[in-house]
Order: C-alpha cells, then structure tokens, then sequence
C-alpha cells in the first residue's frame, strides 16, 4: 500500500496548540478539574497522549509500515488515520483552557523625522525587495539593486527622512543580513526598528548594533543615570554609552573609564580603551600610561599605539630615542647613505612600550623589533637625525645592508598612525612611479593606506594620474581609498583606461571589480560620455572570442546603473550627483 498522501505536519500544529495544557478525555467527562490551578496528568491523559504519538508516527512513516491504532491494515488505514486524527484535534482543543493574557507591549514611538516622497518610497521598496541572482551567473544589464541601498540610505540619512513604517521589517531583514548596512539601516529605521527589534529575536542584533541600544542614553546633565547604567547595564550598552560620552565630555568618559577599570574583564578593558581612538588628546597619556602596566598583552599593545599617536607623549619620546640609535646617517659613504644597527634584544623596558618580543613566523627578531620603533616614534624626530633633511629627501637617501624595506614599511606605518600627511607624500611619491611602489611604499595596500592620510581632492588627483600611466590592473585597491562620487578628473581616467582595456581585446570578467565600483562611484553625469561604448566593437585579431559583446553589455549596465542613481538622488529631493 502506498503511503498515506495526508503530510505529517497537518497532524504537529494540534500538540503544539496543546502543549500548554495537560491533555484531557473531554471538557464535560471531568468539570471538576477545570478549576483545578494545576491538574495533574492521570492515566487518562497519559493514553490521549501516546495515541496523538501513535498517529503522528503512522502519518510520518506511511500507514503501509505503521498501522494507526484500532484500524486493521488495508486500503481503508488512510482515511482512518484522517478521520482519528480530526477526532483527537477536537478532543484536545476542547480540553484547552485560557491562559492568562500577556502584557500588551508599549505603543510605538513617535518618529517626528519628514515622511519619503512617495516616489522615494517605492524606489526603496524595489531595492529592498532585490535579491541577488545565482552565484556565478552572468548579471546581464540590469542594475545590482542591492549594491545601491548602501547610498540610497546615505542620502536618505543626509536628508533627515523617516523610513515608512511598512518598510521596517525588510530593512531589519536586510542590516540583519549585511553588518555593512547596519548602521546607516538603522540610522534610517530610526526608534521604531528598535522597538519591533525588542518583540522579535531574529533583530535582537539591532539592539547591540544602534547606538543606546536597548535602552536610550542619559543626557548631558543625568549624572546618575549615566553611573547606574556604566554599573548595571549590558556590554553593548556601556560601550555605547562610553563612546557617546566621549563624543561630548572627554574627560567625563576617561573618568568613568578609570573607575572601574582594576574590576574589569581583559576582553572589555581592551574594548574600552579601543572607544579612546576617537577624540584621542594628550590629556588621555596619564591614563594610557597606567594601562601600559596592565595584566592583558592586547591591552598594553593598544595603549602602546595610543600613546605613539601623540607625538608629545613620553611613550614616542622614549620610541625616539631608542629608534634614533638604530637608525643613523652614514657619512662615510659616498653619497651618504642611511645606516641601519637593529636592536640586539628585547628589554624589559621595550616590552613595557609595547614591543612585541616574539615575531611572526618567517620574520627575523631584529627587523621585527626595528619596524615596531621606528613606527611608534615621532616622525619629526628623523629631520633633526638626518641634519635638517625634509621627508622627500630622507626618503630618497639609499639604505645599507638590504634594510630599505623594513624601515620604509616602518615609516608608511608610522605616518598612517600619526596621520601626517607630509611623510605621506613623500613615501608615495609620483603617481609615474613604478607599479611595485614608490619611494617608499613598498606594496600597493600601502600606498592605499598612505591615500587615506591625504585630503579627497589630492587622493582623487593622485590614483587618476597612476592610472593614466599603469592602467586599471593594479588600481582597485586605490580606487577603494577615494570619495564618493568620484573627482571628474578620477571618472575620466578610469573610463578611459576602461576603454583602452576593451580596445585592446582584454577579457572584460578580468575588470569586473572595477566596472562594479565604476556603478556605485562614478558621476552620474558621466553616463552621457559612456553613450559611444554601447555598441558592441568590431572583434580584433587576437582578441577573448566573444568580448565585445560582454564589453557592450557591461558598458549599458553602467550607464543604466548611473541614470538610476541620478533618478534616486531626485526623488529624494537632492540634486544629482555633479
């Protein structure tokens, strides 16, 4: 006999209904348990529940393997297992008694923010309703919707709209899914969010990702409020809290910080003292200094790096000074030349400052202990050491012994760290420079870390001229340190250089990376420029078989990407993007 057509799961809601209740023959065969605060299970219910079993079992394996109870097997067991199973759902739900009601949850709050135009709202529906197609497949011409939320929220936020309240569930869906979109998702979503966010566990993530989280931060002038929440509240929210203070009352933040630190766990005092970066000002050396003794080896290191940030501090001074005894002008050769004496050992002392003592796998001690002086000391200290040279000339001296490396990589990260952006330039050099590096950057991630000390303007001017002059193959790191929308000057090179690449035949998949950036980065008023690349070329000889065509079609997703977002920037009441 076939298996039962009837699905398991017509039979599981029925007990789940009941679970709250101990099963009963009937409501009339035992009144005098209704009043009953809590009935015990006699045998009674003990059979009701073994025969809700038996009928489920026989529904999961088939009736042709397991017989419902009190049917003998044949072609009729399906339709008894149907009908006992509608009998039993009755006799439960009869037996059932009301519970006590649950609170009614507190009213949404208010959300005084201007509403979307409606055509705003609409878009945003349609972003949120994109999902991304198989991996792998080809995209086609259509815009990725889902990587335009991203900016979408951004000007929605700068516009100071609400997000409309059907809306918040699928934007929850969707910050719950990406941790990029969290904070601009919830930013948007506003208070509401969190208050559907307290009734539903799948959102409980924005209640640790919103700044205050579950509960709302005290003001300026709530003095306790502020200490009971530092001492009662959750992590996230006293990170929050923290943080927030720190934004508006340093000191108070650092004073809260130090009152309770000697009590904290290693893992939250690392936490903590990482919310200080922010607003980081010479008045936080005393206590960065005291954490330099601290139990955790995380915690030392990150008041190490703290400290080396403030060039004024006693930390970069004691840096200088063991870094200037390693690091020395060698007048003997000609032309001068850069010496370089790498410490011997680890001291105490050094440890102390945040030295790592062990270097990774690979690395030797000594290199490794020179790298981490010379990037916590100040680097106004090496003008003075090299007699008054600038950073471009220090820069361009040759380095004995095959130390060129380690102690360029060391200055790159000692200008990131001290955001200074004269040595920046100096070890990035022109953008003409050889692809491997510049003066002194030795590898392109280094390069895009140095940008990020430079003004928008500058960054845009200098990836724009190393791309005219490498191409786009070694330019998608860069490209990533640049504002948004691109200069004119940076949408003009990477156009052209995507056009030169489609000229020449080159495989367009190989050029991808760049053309997804190119949709979310460049001026929409660039896509009438764009017009004269859509028809598919003629193929060259030498040529990927079939590029042309991938060319034209990733040509029109941009420019369609491009007039898309001109659309959205209007319909929320912002002048395109120029």
């Amino acid at each position: 006999m076939s298996r039962t057509p009837t699905p398991a799961d017509a039979l599981v809601p029925a007990p789940a209904r009941a679970s709250s209740a101990a099963p009963r023959t009937t409501a009339a065969a035992e009144p005098e348990t209704t009043a009953s605060p809590s009935p015990t299970p006699g045998p009674a219910a003990s059979r009701a529940s073994g025969l809700w079993a038996d009928l489920v079992t026989s529904a999961l394996l088939g009736t042709d393997r397991r017989t419902p109870p009190g049917c003998a097997p044949g072609s009729h067991a399906p339709t008894a297992l149907l009908d006992a199973a509608a009998a039993e759902t009755v006799r439960r739900r009869a037996g059932l008694r009301p519970a006590r009601a649950g609170r009614r949850p507190e009213p949404a709050p208010e959300d005084c923010r201007p509403p979307l135009p409606a055509a705003a709202a609409r878009r945003l529906m349609t972003l949120l309703a994109d999902r991304p197609g198989p991996a792998g497949g080809r995209r086609g011409t259509a815009p990725d919707l889902m990587e335009l939320l991203p900016q979408w929220l951004a000007t929605a936020n700068a516009r100071g709209f609400a997000a409309p309240p059907q809306t918040l569930p699928a934007l929850l869906d969707a910050a719950r899914g990406r941790t990029d979109l969290r904070p601009a998702a919830l930013t948007f979503a506003g208070p509401r969010a969190l208050w559907l966010a307290r009734l539903n566990p799948d959102w409980r993530f924005a209640l640790r990702a919103a700044p205050g989280g579950d509960t709302a931060l005290p003001g300026p002038d709530a003095a306790d409020q502020v200490r009971r929440l530092w001492e009662e509240g959750l992590f996230a929210e006293r990170v929050a809290l923290l943080t927030s203070l720190r934004a508006r009352d340093p000191a108070g933040a650092r004073g809260l910080l130090a009152s309770t630190w000697a009590t904290e766990r290693a893992e939250d005092r690392l936490m903590f003292l990482d919310s200080l970066r922010s607003g980081l000002e010479p008045a936080d050396e005393p206590f960065l200094e005291r954490a330099l003794a601290d139990r955790s080896r995380n915690v030392r290191a990150t008041a190490a790096e703290l400290l080396s940030a403030l060039p004024d501090s006693a930390l970069a001074a004691r840096m200088a000074a063991r870094a200037v005894t390693c690091v020395f002008l060698d007048r003997a050769r000609d032309p001068a030349a850069i010496g370089v004496e790498a410490p011997h050992e680890c001291d105490p002392g050094m440890e102390r400052d945040g030295v790592v003592a062990t270097p990774p796998s690979g690395r030797g001690e000594r290199a490794w202990w020179l790298g981490q002086l010379v990037e916590a000391a100040p680097l106004g200290a090496w003008s003075s050491r090299f007699g008054g040279r600038t950073p471009e000339e220090i820069v361009a001296l040759p380095v004995t012994d095959d130390w060129r490396s380690d102690l360029h990589a060391a200055w790159c990260r000692a200008a990131v760290r001290q955001r200074n952006g004269v040595w920046a330039r100096a070890l990035l050099g022109a953008p003409t420079a050889p692809e491997a590096g510049g003066p002194g950057a030795v590898s392109l991630a280094e390069r895009a870390k140095l940008l990020g000390t430079l003004g928008a303007g500058e960054r845009a001017e200098w990836v724009a001229g190393f791309i005219a002059t490498h191409g786009l193959s070694e330019a998608f790191q860069l490209l990533g340190m640049c504002g948004v929308p691109w200069a004119p000057s940076l949408g003009r090179a990477v156009v052209d250089a995507l056009n030169i690449a489609r000229d020449a035949g080159s495989y367009p998949w190989s050029f991808s990376g760049v053309m997804g950036l190119a949709e979310r980065c460049l001026d929409p008023s660039e896509a009438g420029r764009l017009d004269g690349l859509l028809a598919i070329p003629d193929e060259a000889e030498g040529a990927s078989p079939g590029a042309g065509g991938y060319w034209a079609e990733a040509f029109q997703r941009l420019v369609t990407t491009l007039r898309l977002r001109a659309a959205m920037a209007e319909e929320l009441g912002a002048a395109p993007e120029a």
